[in-house]
């Protein structure tokens, strides 16, 4: 076997930023296993692009031990629900176990130990939690999501509680680039925490206009109240620890927690990282019917 070949663990494999790192290190010739939680036609499009699916839960100390087992470098990522330290503990364990080379840990940029979003320090709590083992990790904190423009696009009409409030939304592909580069040398990446943004910081009236621009379609922004907001949330069957997350972060937002701009997706990852305008025409599909956003 090529000495430069890895095998890699991939957790949250079917979510936005594990399908673009299976992809690019299956690409690169890594051996790729992808813990998922129950077989689909998600899961089953990654088997067919060469990974290994396995099945697990990261709240199961024995799941996980067995998804390291063998394993070089792993990516651990877990969604805005209860659980993470517990996740984040049972992966630090069994890294250790595993004897890994490195871990690349999805945290947030609002992870802070007083963030008024349970799940924002929940993830500082986290990072702490996998720098307290021998394994190291490198913790990455991007801001909002490209992707989230897509779930409050709402036919052109974004209806966000963040004010005047800026950011430079970042693809899930730009991170992945990220994610593979470190887990194919964790050596140099070591310990460090990487904000990431995408190229360019605006206002979401900004955006809208970019997004208008890129779709030929009209595009606004419509500065609702925390209160609007948190209903809305309600009707798009979010769960209590995401509204209150969401709730929260919104006003970080808005004090500008979530705002900057660097280089590290195109010195780290290699790539330079899609404006709103690349991101927009190359998910028109998904603009068009956000039906099909969660079935990438």
């Amino acid at each position: 076997m090529d000495e430069a070949r890895k095998k890699i663990l991939v957790t949250g494999a079917t979510g936005k930023t594990g399908v673009f790192t299976t992809k690019i290190l299956l690409d690169r010739g890594h051996e790729v296993r992808a813990l998922v939680h129950r077989m689909d036609d998600r899961s089953q499009r990654l088997a067919d692009a060469g990974a290994t699916i396995v099945e697990g839960d990261l709240l199961d100390l024995s799941s996980v031990v067995s998804a390291t087992q063998g394993i070089d470098t792993a990516y651990f990522t877990y969604p805005i629900i209860p659980g993470l330290v517990e996740a984040s503990a049972n992966f630090a364990q069994a890294a250790k176990e595993a004897r890994l080379d490195g871990i690349v840990n999805m945290s947030q940029i609002s992870a802070r130990r007083d963030a008024v979003s349970n799940a924002a320090r929940n993830h500082w709590v986290a990072e702490q939690v996998f720098d307290q083992f021998p394994v190291p990790a490198t913790h990455l904190r991007p801001t909002f999501f490209a992707e989230w423009l897509i779930a409050f696009w709402n036919g052109g009409d974004i209806r966000l509680p963040f004010a005047d409030g800026r950011h430079a939304p970042i693809a899930a592909e730009d991170q992945a680039h990220v994610i593979a580069a470190i887990l194919e040398d964790p050596a140099p990446h070591a310990g460090e925490v990487y904000p990431l943004y995408g190229p360019v910081e605006a206002n979401h009236a900004e955006i809208a206009k970019k997004l208008s621009r890129a779709l030929g379609v009209p595009a606004t922004y419509t500065p609702i109240s925390l209160e609007d907001f948190t209903e809305a949330l309600k009707g798009m069957d979010f769960g209590d620890h995401t509204i209150q997350h969401l709730h929260s972060v919104a006003i970080d937002y808005r004090n500008g927690v979530f705002s900057g701009t660097n280089d590290l997706v195109e010195r780290v990852g290699k790539k330079k990282p899609l404006t709103v305008e690349e991101f927009a025409d190359r998910n028109r599909e998904f603009f068009e019917d956000r039906s099909s956003w969660n079935h990438w």
